[in-house]
């Protein structure tokens, strides 16, 4: 088979391997799309230390079932499924509590790092466990599937929250994550919906998606203009989807007494908390990791039309052309948010 391996940081070659052989609890996929993930395109320079060369990178992906192991009966060759980017172990401590995410033996594809290498989805096919493997509605296309990650990490934060009909919620940073999250508060009823970051076509996006008011967090006091939207309360709760220092205090200072803030990004490792202001103005803080089993619903979402995930896919391309779109991305092009490869 032919996969894109990343040889060295920055550097791509198309290479081919053996089809991977197929244990008696797995299933053989033969991907169909894969999309390129933010975090492949920061892995590339080494400065996350989870893509060290060589690694078939891609974690969001479908595609075709092509055979299965001898226990695997809830799925046939022919099966349109795509499939959960987090291998889990279903036998620990928090995958018996139904926390999946926070598996004591959680591997991702395509991520190699210190502790294991696991080869992904950029290649014409990958072996992978059959409990994280999910059937596919007619409705949804493979291109549509392979962008059910990104939602499902937008659905856990809402489900890690006490998001109610008529709160007034703040989305802090609204690239593809945090716009997600935006139109998922739409469809739970938040009475006003704040977003905020540093480039205007970010915010006509969260606009037409649900957003109330677009802040540019860099003409504004996000705080302040927050308060005045809020009768001087400030908001009920907030995302914060960027994870540095200066995101994460305008998330806390935009809150109510009581209020709560999501953690969604985590560009940094460490950033400087206000504890005084958090144990004082008593709010809650939850960190979000991933997703935990809500692929299904996300299907379901895609399926019915009630979440809009083509707006995000910017172009689909061969996979012989994944360097290029892989320079590009990381270059940052205006514009450019999903690239989707077909092996």
């Amino acid at each position: 088979m032919k996969a894109l391996v990343l040889k060295d940081y920055h550097k791509f070659m198309i290479e081919e391997f053996a089809v991977p052989g197929c244990g008696p609890d797995e299933a053989l996929v033969k991907i169909k799309a894969c999309a390129i993930c933010g975090s492949d395109v920061h892995g590339i320079d080494g400065s996350t230390g989870r893509r060290i060369p060589p690694i078939i990178m891609g974690h969001e992906a479908s595609g075709i079932i092509e055979k299965v192991g001898a226990n695997v009966h809830n799925f046939q060759p022919g099966a349109r499924v795509t499939f959960d980017s987090t291998i889990y172990c279903g036998r620990c401590y928090f995958c018996r509590r139904g926390e999946i995410n926070l598996c004591d033996h959680r591997k991702v594809l395509g991520v190699s790092c210190d502790d294991y290498r696991l080869h992904g989805a950029l290649a014409e096919y990958v072996t992978l466990p059959s409990h994280i493997i999910y059937s596919l509605p007619d409705s949804v296309s493979f291109e549509q599937a392979a962008m059910i990650e990104p939602l499902s990490i937008a659905f856990h934060a809402l489900r890690r929250s006490s998001v109610s009909l008529n709160e007034t919620a703040v989305v802090v940073g609204v690239g593809m994550i945090g716009l997600l999250v935006v139109q998922l508060l739409k469809l739970v009823g938040c009475r006003q919906i704040i977003a905020v970051d540093l480039v205007q076509e970010k915010l006509n996006l969260a606009r037409k998606f649900g957003a109330t008011v677009g802040l540019k967090a860099d003409q504004v006091d996000v705080p302040t203009e927050i308060y005045k939207l809020t009768e001087g309360r400030g908001a009920d709760l907030a995302f914060e989807v960027v994870g540095i220092t200066s995101t994460v205090q305008s998330a806390i200072a935009s809150l109510r007494k009581g209020g709560s803030l999501i953690l969604v990004g985590n560009l940094k490792p460490s950033v400087d908390l206000p504890l005084q202001t958090i144990v004082t103005r008593q709010l809650s803080l939850n960190g979000s990791c991933a997703s935990s089993g809500e692929y299904p619903d996300c299907l379901e979402l895609i399926a019915s039309g009630k979440v809009d995930v083509d707006t995000f896919i910017s172009a689909t391309a061969p996979l012989a052309d994944g360097e290029a779109w892989f320079k590009r991305l990381y270059a940052g092009e205006p514009g450019l948010m999903k690239v989707i490869l077909k092996p």
